[in-house]
């Protein structure tokens, strides 16, 4: 290496490799997958039928009676173009319920990558592939909640 020319000719030599995803379906043909979000945990495995969302052994309209946490739940078939295309089956624990939409989000969208890898694409670039890492602060000692001091007097 003389100079920075040859440094550019270098790195143009060196192929670009892109990961290659494979799907990942068991012998049922269905998907499995672990979203989380806050303290909730989503294990979710998907299959192709008629877009029957089962949560905890009940459906989703009972078990999520807010249709904003629906909605949340339907954003990746949505963005996949895959409207009630596939049954889900999912347990859910840990955190309260917006968490658990969440987590259940965030799941679906991995467990469709893992069915079909071509779907990766678009819900990545919706933002359903990130795990979002925000969690409550701790508690320290000497404070009234995370942050929060005693009240400061003159007198």
């Amino acid at each position: 290496m003389a100079d920075l020319s040859s440094l550019a000719d270098l790195q143009a030599a060196v192929p670009q490799v892109r990961p290659v995803y494979e799907r990942k379906v068991d012998a049922q043909g269905r998907a499995y997958a672990t979203g989380k979000r806050k303290n909730a945990i989503a294990r979710v495995w998907i299959k192709p039928g008629s877009g029957k969302i089962v949560v905890n052994g009940r459906d989703v309209t009972t078990y999520f009676a807010r249709p904003v946490l629906r909605m949340l739940i339907n954003q990746p078939f949505q963005t996949a173009r895959c409207e009630a295309q596939f049954d889900v089956m999912c347990t859910v624990n840990g955190g309260g319920l917006s968490g658990q939409a969440g987590a259940l989000r965030h799941g679906i969208s991995r467990a469709l990558t893992f069915f079909d890898p071509a779907m990766r694409t678009a819900l990545k670039a919706g933002g359903f592939l990130t795990r979002d890492p925000r969690v409550v602060e701790r508690k320290k000692y000497g404070k009234h909640k995370a942050r929060r001091s005693t009240q400061f007097s003159k007198r």
